[in-house]
């Protein structure tokens, strides 16, 4: 009985720090590079995993039960082992977004430092479940388990400690789950030792210098942590604060600078000379806030009144604001300064909010926390403002993008949600009449850029209102590189519009739109022309780069490449690569191709090479139905699983609950489907016909319904939403569940010996798919990708009916 609790226990741990590892890697390569790199870090996790079962059905006669718990524990530790040399491989690499040999051999070397502790995992749990003496069954639940407690046991980890010891800390679970293995006396010792078998077979020592390891890591700046960030070398040491949580890294530089103050857009008449007292703080290792000096003295932030992201503040009549994206405080700060005394700050990093009220170094320092009238919500902003009755004067929302979305392009599942059709549409209707809605972003005078896409955000969302003029509801001025929009749920009225053009004359902006005079750019001309939202579709569509209003089913505002045109995108990154916000767009496309390559060259030489023998002596049609077979199930599995992290990004408001809710509801649905088609298999062509049309048909109807289902809960808590996830994820998930188990029962009907292939074709699959559905879904719109998978299931059909459905496996064969 406790030789096979000790089973159990090694299998739950395994699975469970799998997902762990794999959830963790995305959040410190969104520090080390670019948030895009979540789907590689998908990727190369399905490709080790398969590289791993593959192995232990290729050795089926070396892996048996005879010496099952020997090497068990020797995979496990092996993993628990390579998942720290992972880490510091990953952390010691210069990942730069460069299209050349030299990029190659960089991210070849990521591939495969992220591989490869996937590789020990796979062969673990691919052992576990095709050899053990135990019912598979609960074999399999205890992995369903594990991999679910993962999923959300990683939310927890990151909470407590920085990103690189919750590494470590999974090496120390894999390594708990090796001495659990050692001890469940399936078997004896091999004939032959493996590799380094000695110093692997201490499983215990090894859990305990990880875990030693992970908790000192934790505690000093110097240990195993990011040294280059975003292509610059990063500076460690007793002046810099860390904290980490599920979704960011803010570093904060404990010493105050004195030096001018930073104006995002400086009007020519800000004083000369102005020296001010700030600290400094990063976001993942890009983005920066800062946070100022303040006393209670308004005169002292004087300098706020002389940026153009605080145009809003001279309209009359305001006494309430809402600030989307508090950081250091500054736009708080601004609102006070211009006399408005009900601020609402709303933050999603809590740690911000902590530093700003709870730290006494640094809320004194910033001095918000004293200010009564001055109150700071923990929470996604869009979501909050649903669930809210409350209006406001203005809502000002400068830059929110953590900077680091807008150098990744589209491939950021960051702070998109707020920058679609439904949200703004959200965030007028909690103006007071004439509110004002204000949003600054990166302007290049005579460029079309993003004031160019913000200005066309703001008229389709002023024709979904039913607005005929738009123009009238517009007022855009710029100053320097910064261009700040104003947009109104009421015509500008002619008091309003005297305030907006003192100001502007005043501090010398720049007008670009006015309710007064005709836009000079001919591409917002063409923006302003259109009446009705095709026209607008029509007018934004031929442009050279992407204008089209971002909307929740393509909420990738912060790419601008046209991936609806791939022949001009291609021939944009043979160009030479502009400053600014396109050069991120560019370089992240280009990663994004050369990530493919490296995946295609990996898989290659892992899977499919390793993989020919096992067509030997095999029927040309069995080969080419069931490599069409799995290969659909491949692709249709990963631009479902894609498309909803996409889409449930927006919907919870961060990409790691995203990540964590629909990784569980998938891993758990998926293997209880799998479960159901051992007492319920597809036996005949008519069952699976039956299956395929159902399984097809609510994929590919999602798009018909989920948008306007996720709209009616905008208003939930997050625990209601991730609820609701899990409801609509469950029968895709029990569904889809039954495509892989009953593949293996057909083409083991026909002739075991190719299953090996068949296993690697839906892993290259997965591989191969998650880049691709990235790139539909910019191109496209997620619900594409969704009817794509859906399309994907129903030509399961003609597959199926080609391996044939005559000779029947027994229920369980080959799954």
């Amino acid at each position: 009985m406790m030789a096979r609790l000790k089973f159990y226990a090694g299998v739950f741990l395994i699975t469970s720090s799998t997902l762990m590892l794999q959830l963790i890697e995305t959040r410190i390569l969104s520090v080390i590079s670019w948030y895009h790199l979540a789907f590689f870090a998908i990727s190369m996790a399905m490709c080790g995993l398969t590289a791993g079962s593959v192995w232990i059905f290729l050795k089926r006669d070396r892996y048996t039960q005879k010496t099952m718990s020997y090497d068990l524990a020797y995979f496990s530790t092996a993993f628990a082992i390579t998942t720290v040399l992972s880490l510091g491989m990953q952390l010691a690499l210069t990942l730069t977004l460069t299209f050349s040999l030299t990029g190659i051999i960089v991210w070849v070397f990521l591939a495969l430092s992220m591989a490869v502790p996937y590789f020990f995992s796979g062969a673990t749990i691919g052992l576990a479940l095709t050899r053990s003496p135990y019912p598979i069954g609960r074999v399999y639940g205890v992995d369903l388990l594990g991999a679910a407690v993962g999923c959300l046991g990683v939310l927890f980890l990151l909470n407590l400690t920085d990103g690189p010891s919750a590494v470590i800390w999974v090496g120390a679970l894999a390594a708990a789950g090796a001495w659990f293995f050692a001890g469940s006396g399936i078997g004896g010792v091999p004939e032959t030792r493996p590799p380094l078998a000695s110093g692997l077979g201490h499983q215990g020592r090894i859990f305990i210098l990880l875990a030693l390891f992970a908790t000192v890591n934790g505690l000093i700046p110097y240990g195993l942590q990011p040294i280059f960030v975003k292509d610059r070398v990063e500076g460690r040491g007793s002046s810099v604060v860390e904290k980490w949580n599920s979704f960011s890294r803010v570093t904060i530089f404990k010493e105050s600078r004195k030096e001018a103050p930073q104006i995002w857009g400086p009007s020519p008449q800000l004083p000369p000379g102005l020296v001010v007292e700030r600290k400094y703080m990063e976001i993942d290792g890009f983005a920066s806030t800062s946070m100022y000096r303040f006393r209670g003295d308004v005169a002292e932030a004087g300098y706020f009144k002389y940026d153009v992201t605080n145009l809003a503040y001279f309209l009359p009549n305001q006494q309430r604001a809402a600030i989307i994206g508090v950081g250091g405080g500054r736009d708080v700060l601004s609102a006070w300064v211009f006399g408005l005394r009900d601020i609402t700050g709303i933050e999603i990093n809590p740690v911000f909010i902590q530093l700003l009220t709870a730290d006494p170094e640094f809320s004194d320092f910033a001095g918000l926390a004293r200010l009564k009238s001055v109150r700071f919500i923990v929470d996604e902003a869009r979501n909050w403002l649903a669930r809210t009755p409350e209006t406001f004067d203005v809502i000002q929302m400068t830059l929110t993008d953590t900077e680091a979305a807008t150098g990744a392009g589209a491939f950021t599942l960051s702070e998109n949600g707020l920058y679609t059709v439904e949200a703004w549409k959200l965030f007028l209707s909690r103006l007071t009449p004439h509110g004002v809605f204000t949003v600054s972003r990166w302007y290049g005078p005579g460029q079309v850029n993003e004031t160019s896409r913000i200005i066309s955000l703001a008229v389709a969302t002023l024709l979904e209102l039913g607005v005929k003029e738009p123009r009238r509801h517009i007022f855009v001025a710029s100053a320097k590189n910064i261009a700040t929009l104003l947009l109104s749920p009421a015509p500008f009225s002619p008091q309003d519009l005297a305030a907006l053009e003192k100001a502007v004359a005043h501090y010398q902006y720049q007008v670009i739109v006015s309710p007064h005079s005709q836009p000079q750019s001919k591409v917002l001309q063409a923006i302003f022309q259109a009446r009705t939202l095709k026209e607008l579709e029509h007018h934004t569509r031929d442009f050279e780069l992407d204008l089209k209003p971002p909307v929740d089913d393509r909420p990738f505002f912060f790419n601008q490449l046209p991936f609806y045109r791939p022949v001009q995108v291609f021939k944009m990154l043979l160009q030479e690569t502009p400053p600014g916000l396109m050069r991120g767009n560019l370089l992240a496309a280009a990663t994004l191709l050369l990530i493919l390559i490296v995946s295609l060259g990996l898989v290659l030489v892992t899977l499919v090479m390793p993989l020919r023998s096992a067509l030997q002596d095999v029927g040309a049609r069995l080969i080419i139905t069931g490599t069409s077979y799995f290969f659909l199930i491949g692709i249709g599995f990963m631009t479902i699983e894609i498309g909803l992290l996409q889409r449930m990004s927006v919907f919870l408001g961060h990409p790691i609950y995203s990540l964590s809710v629909v990784l569980f509801s998938l891993i758990l649905t998926t293997g209880l489907g799998s479960l159901l088609s051992d007492r319920h298999p597809l036996d005949s062509g008519f069952k699976f016909v039956i299956w395929s049309v159902l399984t097809a048909a609510y994929l590919a109807v999602l798009p018909s319904w989920l948008p306007q289902l996720l709209s009616s809960y905008d208003h939930a808590d997050l625990l209601t939403r991730c609820a609701l996830s899990v409801a609509v994820i469950a029968p895709a998930g029990l569904l889809m569940g039954f495509g892989f188990p009953t593949g293996m029962r057909l083409v083991s009907a026909v002739d075991p010996a190719p299953t090996p292939w068949f296993w690697g074709m839906n892993g290259i699959a997965g591989v191969l798919g998650a880049g691709t559905t990235v790139a539909l879904s910019i191109a496209w719109g997620i619900n594409c990708t969704l009817v794509i998978g859906g399309l994907c299931y129903a030509l399961l059909i003609p597959a199926a009916l080609g391996i044939g459905f005559t000779a029947q496996a027994a229920p369980g064969a080959g799954a």
